[in-house]
């Protein structure tokens, strides 16, 4: 079996976070085996238009959200908002 690379490694990350959750592209990295890496989280995010990833659920460590690929941060605190994760 093939090895998984640290940005397939991400996406599980991401894909197991469930709605009406949040963690910080910190947390990703460290569940996904490089805590240094957030910055990368961030850009895998940025590039993801995989609609089975929710990338909207991973935010910034100071709690802001973050910018959104798919309509900026206004849908993202929408989304987060109807999924209950932010108020």
């Amino acid at each position: 079996m093939p090895k998984k690379t640290f940005k397939e490694k991400v996406l599980g990350v991401v894909r197991k976070i469930p709605k009406g959750k949040v963690l910080t592209y910190k947390e990703v990295a460290q569940k996904a085996g490089n805590e240094k890496a957030s910055r990368a989280v961030g850009n895998f995010m940025k590039s993801n238009y995989d609609k089975t990833v929710p990338c909207h659920r991973v935010i910034r460590s100071d709690g802001k959200t973050g910018d959104y690929n798919r309509g900026g941060q206004p849908a993202k605190i929408a989304l987060l908002k109807k999924e209950g994760a932010i108020k």
